[in-house]
């Protein structure tokens, strides 16, 4: 096959001829040996091959080379690791073995875009078993499962970066649930992992940080880490909505004592059906649904009465769990439809919580608690990578912003965007 000549040729232009070649000669395009392959290779041959020029200070055959001191010494072959498969480079040498190329330094043996690949795998869920056997049989490329261990090993230096970043000032609403996940530390045991999401001022979805606890879900832990979140700037918050774990809200108000701690509508639903069988969940939640929607507390414990009337004889439990949800559950009832629709409908940690759940699902168990981090951290920072969804949270939130305004006033200071 000859040289791919890609100087001063156009985008559009290079990829018709690559087509036409790739047809004509009855080759691929990607994958070793293909058309794809020998220009990444020609294009890289080329690079290194500048940067060697620039350090010895003369082209090839050039006299001026002669008694330079140093000289070009013919080349060494090497094989990387890229996005479309293995390519085997004869990267330049200079006699005095001083040059130190940058495009594809030396001892690295895989190119950028290979390792965003495995991280992204990873993030989908997918174990370093399972990574390592899809860039084999996808592109030809044996990565080991060590090698893949060390690639998602450098994202701890930045997960601990944003761990530790200052947060905003105030927040009108902070989400925060625990998911949990098998770590094998002495025996496999189920730990929590502490997730805590806040919305800003301007609307926007702030994943204010990951905390692993032990044992269970407990209110003394998430005093640690409600104070660690107020250590890092956030000095007041509106409304925090959360489960019905015995002792959160006074964690929440020792923090902040102003915030209104709200019962997380989705989690009485849920934890409503499980009591249920699941022929009736219809008809519950159409009941259930005519509480949290109440336009007053008294209309809404009226609808409570209603509702056990007609089921607390087959499901006493569901009756019991609101009465025992109620103060926590009934503040937001004196807010504008705008705020309460946008709380018990937003769902903003449930399905932040489904996407980490796809992604420690396939691991089985983690090794420790490190290991359990890495993979939860990287599931987060894959959310919504076109940007839609971000805007489509931030245009719901608009309007509700402005019922806050009023309902907390002087709290909540837009910032200038």
């Amino acid at each position: 096959m000859g040289k791919v000549d890609v100087a001063g040729v156009p985008a559009e232009l290079l990829a018709v001829e690559l087509l036409e070649r790739a047809r004509s000669e009855g080759v691929e395009l990607v994958g070793p040996g293909g058309l794809l392959a020998e220009l990444t290779k020609r294009v890289l041959e080329a690079g290194l091959e500048a940067e060697l020029t620039e350090h010895v200070g003369y082209a090839p055959y050039d006299p001026a080379g002669h008694h330079s001191g140093n000289s070009r010494n013919g080349t060494r072959t090497k094989t990387v690791i890229t996005e479309i498969g293995p390519i085997a480079l004869d990267v330049p040498r200079d006699r005095a073995g001083t040059f130190e190329p940058v495009i594809v330094p030396k001892r690295k043996r895989r190119l950028g875009g290979v390792d965003q690949m495995v991280l992204s795998l990873s993030a989908k869920g997918l174990t370093h078993g399972e990574i390592s056997a899809h860039l084999e049989e996808i592109y030809q490329t044996k990565v080991s499962k060590e090698t893949i261990t060390r690639i998602t090993d450098r994202v701890l230096e930045t997960m601990v970066e944003w761990q530790n970043r200052p947060l905003d000032r105030v927040y009108p609403v902070v989400f925060i649930d625990a998911i949990f996940v098998k770590v094998r530390e002495g025996q496999v045991a189920n730990r929590p992992i502490y997730v805590a999401v806040g919305v800003s001022v301007d609307g926007e979805r702030d994943i204010l940080g990951l905390w692993a606890g032990e044992g269970g879900e407990g209110a003394k832990y998430w005093h640690h880490v409600l104070t660690e979140i107020r250590n890092r700037g956030t000095a007041d918050v509106c409304i925090v909505v959360c489960d019905g774990l015995t002792g959160l809200p006074d964690a929440v108000g020792a923090v902040w004592p102003q915030a209104i701690v709200q019962t997380c509508i989705v989690h009485l639903l849920r934890n409503s059906f499980r009591y249920a069988s699941r022929k009736d969940w219809p008809a519950i939640a159409k009941g259930l649904k005519a509480v949290y929607t109440a336009p007053t507390e008294a209309a809404a414990m009226e609808r409570l009465a209603e509702f056990a009337g007609d089921w607390e004889d087959r499901y006493p439990a569901i009756v019991k769990l609101w009465e025992n949800a109620w103060a926590e559950f009934v503040p937001f009832l004196s807010f504008d439809p705008e705020v309460r629709a946008v709380i018990y409908t937003t769902n903003a940690i449930e399905s932040i919580n489904a996407r980490i759940r796809k992604a420690v699902k396939a691991r089985g168990h983690f090794p420790n608690e490190t290991a359990a981090l890495k993979c939860v951290y990287l599931a987060l920072m894959s959310l919504d990578p076109t940007g839609r969804g971000r805007q489509r949270w931030t245009n719901r939130w608009k309007p509700a912003l402005n019922a806050f305004t009023l309902a907390f006033p002087g709290r909540i200071v837009p910032t200038s965007k």
